[in-house]
């Protein structure tokens, strides 16, 4: 396909997956519920079938890189959206939200997270095409948080978190209880703020942090900005299901922060290798490409992330299952 059906692709395939997303905004807002396990793992396999069929639609109309390219960016993308729920489940606790309305907060969410990862996405994209050494960059970057994940605990969060909200608190008068899913509430005449502008406030700071770890890692598997931010929509679709579905399963994948970690710190490596391959820097090497820097293919970066996760996971899962003595 030409340049310019691959454009007129990449706009009916946006303006679908926003109507998607707009579909699935409408329906939590009009019918604020608490899903059951069998509606959550319908969405998700809905969402999770749909990224199948992108990727075979990509393989069919392009090419088996483009395909590959997608599924490793999705799968990527999607395993950094797990460690996403931990920090999820510990703000709805800390915050009590009532179960009814914790979808709305998840919605909200995942539009924040799209919309800042468009951001970072574009500002990616800019710096890739203007900067060659970027890479390096990122590299770097993506080992620094591989070790950072994988030695850090989520109350690491919850205390950066907790500092945000004393902040907001001291400025920002905000009622003792919530009021529905309102953001302002009136109490004794005088106009207030709730406590799910807190919320709101702790998700969207989430989803800035860890917008800065997905980017350069999915960055690290295509420069395409199209299948980048397509495989973002993807991860994100189906995370507040996946959320109700998980529950208290979360807190058993105790060894999921190390699959994710060594998934960053594989793309890390891929990042800085490639960066010597087109290395222009002329303190390094004289400003010549090092050829002999290993190029990691699309299959094979799909392979490594597909196992990291599985392997993790099963391990999790199965240490969970052991009796305690």
């Amino acid at each position: 396909m030409s340049d310019v059906g691959y454009f007129w692709f990449e706009i009916i395939a946006l303006v679908v997956l926003v109507a998607v997303l707009l579909a699935d905004v409408l329906i939590i807002f009009k019918r604020p519920h608490i899903p059951s396990a069998k509606e959550s793992a319908i969405w998700i396999g809905f969402y999770a079938l749909l990224a199948v069929v992108f990727g075979l639609v990509l393989l069919l109309l392009f090419n088996a890189e483009k395909s590959s390219q997608f599924y490793a960016g999705w799968l990527t993308e999607y395993s950094l959206s797990l460690d996403n729920l931990f920090v999820f489940v510990i703000i709805m606790s800390r915050f009590s939200v009532p179960k009814k309305y914790q979808q709305e907060v998840l919605m909200v969410g995942v539009v924040l997270a799209l919309i800042l990862r468009g951001l970072f996405i574009w500002a990616g994209a800019a710096l890739i095409e203007n900067f060659s050494w970027i890479f390096f960059v990122f590299g770097g970057f993506l080992v620094y948080t591989a070790y950072h994940q994988a030695f850090r605990s989520h109350t690491d969060e919850e205390e950066t978190e907790g500092r945000l909200i004393v902040w907001l608190r001291r400025r920002v008068q905000v009622s003792p209880d919530f009021d529905g899913s309102k953001i302002r509430t009136t109490i004794d005449g005088k106009k207030m703020f709730t406590p799910m502008l807190i919320v709101f406030v702790a998700i969207a700071a989430t989803d800035v942090l860890f917008a800065f770890d997905s980017i350069p890692a999915i960055f690290g598997i295509t420069t395409d900005p199209f299948i980048v931010f397509t495989a973002n929509i993807f991860a994100l679709m189906g995370l507040r299901q996946l959320y109700f579905l998980l529950g208290g399963l979360l807190d058993s994948l105790i060894y999921l922060k190390y699959g994710i970690a060594f998934i960053l710190a594989f793309i890390g490596v891929k990042l800085v290798a490639h960066a010597m391959h087109v290395n222009e820097l002329p303190f390094i090497n004289g400003g010549k490409h090092i050829e002999w820097a290993p190029e990691i293919t699309t299959n094979t970066s799909l392979l490594v992330i597909v196992g990291a996760v599985v392997i993790s996971a099963v391990a999790s899962l199965v240490v969970a299952e052991k009796p305690k003595k």
